[in-house]
């Protein structure tokens, strides 16, 4: 199985970054969190400093099962201000594979690159006006098309995740993880 790669920078949704890595490993993924920076310490939009396990310049798309982008602001956009990420977001999902983007992401970081275009998606109520064009938002909890998995905020971040478990390790894998965590 390919390592999925969960990325942070300042001011990222800490209850959408952490509660994702903790489900997907739960499920047994490999999955590492990658500062967009030049350093592996990153601060949340609440102050909870977490420490990447990976830099940017340390990882690939090529090798990559899931590109992950979890909201939070400015956590979104200093996202979508870095020109590497926005590269492997675009090359990836050129190569048909898998990217989820919860809270503003979608909307902040995915729109503007085409990504949404002709799926199904959704994000932070009220983003959709102004960012997101190209794209069917439907205000779900989290919404799943093609090779795009979307969120709309930290109250469903548990789901976001377990819809990420479930697309790469099926339905039941999904229904274990989260049975054991009493969802």
């Amino acid at each position: 199985m390919k390592t999925s790669y969960l990325f942070l920078a300042e001011g990222f949704e800490e209850i959408e970054a952490l509660a994702t890595l903790d489900i997907m490993r739960r499920a047994g993924m490999p999955v590492c969190s990658v500062s967009i920076t030049d350093n592996h310490q990153v601060r949340g939009a609440h102050g909870v400093d977490v420490r990447a396990d990976k830099l940017i310049a340390e990882v690939s798309e090529a090798d990559a099962e899931f590109l992950i982008c979890p909201g939070g602001m400015p956590g979104a956009t200093n996202l979508a201000a870095c020109g590497r990420l926005c590269d492997m977001l675009k090359a990836h999902n050129a190569a048909g594979g898998n990217i989820a983007a919860i809270c503003a992401s979608p909307a902040v970081v995915l729109a503007p690159l085409g990504i949404l275009n002709g799926h199904k998606a959704t994000c932070y109520p009220g983003m959709e006006p102004v960012q997101v064009t190209e794209a069917e938002m439907t205000g779900a909890p989290v919404e799943q098309s093609g090779n795009i998995i979307t969120g709309n905020g930290p109250a469903n971040s548990f789901a976001f995740a377990l819809a990420i478990v479930g697309k790469s390790c099926g339905a039941a894998k999904a229904g274990e993880v989260a049975s054991g965590m009493l969802c």
